[in-house]
């Protein structure tokens, strides 16, 4: 099960910040890797429940620490409207401020992603979806994770259109960071619900880009790695918030996972999930935790190998197996671990009915740019019968 082939003929891309700094209390170094980067007025982004949790406080000292003055934007929305992140970039651009500090999850990393290129180019931000349309160089930033989110290490966020609620995407690699922190610190008052969420959300970009045909040898390391960790991890730090080695290793596979994702892409998982989000009003992390087993089900016979690998990955045993036998342990292992930190897997738990369906349809052919990296062929009937295993 260990054999992985790569093609020679086919150019692999590697995306990662500038600097990653992983470690307890590594939230002590902002200040200086602020200054370092020129920041003389920082511009902190994120969302009420981070202030109210008292996030803020140990960054703030340490801005100030090295002299650099300070204004919060703590008005950051979930699955964050562009209009946020137009308002969020006018705040940075009139206010002169010279640095964007992004605190929070991934709605708080993505508005602070937007907010620097907004400060420095014109219109809106949905001007610039699509890839690499972004025409100049935005504020620095740094970005830190307090929910294991992964965005803090990605090219890309994802603006919510109101006008038609969908999400948008702008790629660029002028939402790389200057400076990541990671900081298990931050994730330890992340209740349970949330740690799940963002937990098993770092997986579905492991399985995703794992089992990708755009698969790399970079991917594979890092997901591999990735997978093992929240699948050894994500019971402990559901059942205790603050065992701090569990957070640590959390912390450490959201960032792996997201890293490997900016090399092998995504696939249906996502483009099974985005609808959930406008649709239902369900998270993120949520919708895409829901749709894992779904997608896998019907995925594994594309890859069988890999997914037998994920199986393993997971603790299963495979030894005698045949590869689809143990690409079936995989799912089994996925639902496995979403029994353990409780989330349903049924669309049904969280009021999406049979009569939604059309629009479910509808809203993941509009994400089909997601299809073509999946292991296996999707057309409206295979999406249409995934939902409805989902809806079961």
């Amino acid at each position: 099960m260990k054999n992985s082939f790569y093609s020679t003929d086919k150019m692999c891309n590697f995306f990662s910040p500038n600097k990653i700094i992983l470690g307890v209390a590594a939230t002590q170094q902002v200040g200086r890797e602020a200054k370092f980067l020129g920041g003389q007025k920082a511009l902190i982004v994120t969302d009420p429940g981070v202030v109210k949790a008292g996030l803020l406080k140990g960054i703030q000292e340490s801005l100030v620490s090295e002299k650099i003055s300070i204004g919060i934007f703590d008005r950051v929305e979930l699955e964050p409207p562009a209009r946020v992140i137009d308002e969020c970039g006018k705040l940075a651009r009139e206010g002169g401020y010279s640095i964007i500090i992004g605190v929070g999850g991934g709605s708080s990393l993505d508005t602070a992603k937007g907010a620097s290129i907004m400060a420095t180019n014109t219109g809106k931000v949905l001007d610039y979806t699509g890839m690499d349309k972004v025409p100049k160089k935005g504020l620095p930033k740094i970005l830190l994770p307090t929910t294991g989110s992964g965005s803090e290490v990605t090219r890309v966020f994802a603006p919510t259109d109101e006008t038609d609620m969908t999400k948008k995407v702008v790629y660029s690699n002028f939402n790389l960071a200057e400076v990541v922190i990671v900081d298990p610190l931050l994730t330890i008052s992340l209740p349970p619900d949330l740690t799940a969420d963002t937990g098993i959300d770092a997986l579905v970009a492991a399985v995703e880009t794992y089992v990708s045909v755009n698969a790399t040898p970079f991917s594979d390391l890092l997901a591999m790695e990735a997978i093992r960790l929240v699948s050894e991890n994500l019971p402990v730090a559901y059942a205790k918030g603050d065992h701090l080695q569990a957070r640590f290793n959390m912390s450490v596979a959201a960032t792996m996972a997201n890293l490997a994702w900016q090399s092998g892409g995504l696939g249906a998982i996502h483009a099974l999930s985005f609808i959930l989000e406008t649709e239902a009003g369900l998270r993120h992390a949520r919708a895409t935790s829901i749709m894992l087993p779904h997608v896998m089900d019907y995925n594994r016979i594309g890859n069988p190998l890999k997914f037998g690998q994920i199986a393993q990955g997971m603790g299963e045993r495979i030894e005698g197996l045949t590869p689809l036998e143990a690409a079936e342990k995989a799912v089994h292992a996925a639902k496995k671990l979403l029994e353990t930190v409780n989330i349903s897997i049924r669309l049904s738990d969280y009021g999406v009915s049979k009569e939604k369906l059309p629009n479910l349809v509808e809203g993941a052919m509009k994400q089909a740019r997601l299809f073509p990296p999946n292991p296996r062929n999707l057309t409206r009937e295979d999406v249409k019968n995934i939902y409805l295993k989902a809806l079961e």
